[in-house]
């Protein structure tokens, strides 16, 4: 996949089956990524390998369910921890903003996963009444690891030159 109208696109349309891929978007870090996914007769697997599939070590994992509707989860972003989303059922939205650009990503299918690297602001909406939203986490809980103000983030990201990760 070359660019992320194409990866989209390929989503959308049905890829070839197994095929694999991962393409960077507009927010400095994050970056789209397709699961292989094999079908048959009985049914379909997506299948995910850490060190290959997630593009770093998992140490934490945790699940979003029954979000009532109409209801935003997320709203922040973090200092150094890494997150890599799968919509295992249904299907949410996730905004992800580096302070410069934003951009929104439809989690629709289980073999669709978003990455997303430390300091990019990110918020979760538009769940389906069924969706199932599967986070793995680079790092282990750590309150002080959030930031929780989004002026409080452009802030941090000005008072560090913009770098992005």
């Amino acid at each position: 996949m070359k660019d992320f109208r194409e990866l989209q696109e390929h989503a959308e349309g049905g890829w070839e089956e197994g095929r694999a891929g991962a393409v960077p978007t507009r927010v400095a870090g994050v970056s789209l990524h397709r699961l292989p996914r094999f079908s048959d007769l009985r049914g379909s697997v997506t299948v995910g390998e850490f060190d290959r599939s997630v593009p770093f070590a998992v140490k934490r994992y945790f699940l979003v369910f029954d979000v009532p509707g109409g209801e935003a989860r997320g709203g922040h972003a973090h200092r150094q921890c890494r997150q890599f989303l799968v919509c295992a059922r249904g299907s949410c939205a996730v905004v992800a903003d580096d302070g410069r650009d934003r951009q929104e990503f439809a989690l629709d299918r289980p073999d669709l996963g978003l990455h997303l690297p430390p300091m990019v602001w990110s918020v979760q909406h538009r769940y389906s009444p069924d969706a199932l939203l599967l986070v793995f986490a680079s790092h282990y809980y750590d309150a002080d690891d959030y930031i929780r103000d989004y002026d409080g983030f452009l802030r941090i990201l000005s008072f560090h030159g913009g770098v992005r990760r």
